[in-house]
């Protein structure tokens, strides 16, 4: 009988989950795991990050599609974990985003959570719902549809 993953999962346990890497990989934590129904993860948003050079200087801001992506990479580590099974080679691509909804900026320093629901899965498509939190208060969220194939 499985009884999950041993959390928290760190970045070399979310690297073996998902194909991205830096610059692009942006969970760095795996806090909370419910299988086929929920995931919390988190991001550590750094003033080194490299979107922050050009997204705005003086004023820098993560770019909203960072935090939806950030989502849709949650929903990944969800999914993976899910399966019990191994995901080597299989890739998931972002199919469609809706309700998009950003209430607050997200700056340097701040630890971005991302709350991710599975809604629905049929054969390789999942919709997810996503939260993303600083503090406790909603910045983003997100209804997210993806769908996996053999990479």
């Amino acid at each position: 009988m499985s009884h999950g993953p041993s959390l928290p999962i760190d970045i070399a346990g979310i690297q073996h989950l998902l194909p991205h890497r830096y610059p692009f990989l942006l969970v760095d934590r795996v806090l909370e795991f419910e299988r086929d129904r929920r995931v919390l993860c988190y991001k550590n948003v750094s003033a080194n990050e490299h979107f922050f050079q050009g997204h705005f200087p003086g004023n820098p801001v993560m770019p909203g599609v960072l935090v939806i992506e950030a989502l849709a990479q949650a929903g990944g580590v969800l999914s993976h974990l899910s399966k019990e099974v191994d995901c080597t080679g299989r890739l998931s691509y972002l199919v469609k985003v809706d309700k998009a909804k950003f209430s607050r900026m997200v700056v340097p320093g701040d630890r971005l959570e991302l709350e991710v629901e599975i809604r629905r899965a049929i054969r390789n498509m999942t919709l997810y719902a996503g939260s993303a939190r600083v503090d406790g208060q909603e910045v983003a969220c997100a209804e997210i549809l993806c769908a996996e194939v053999q990479g």
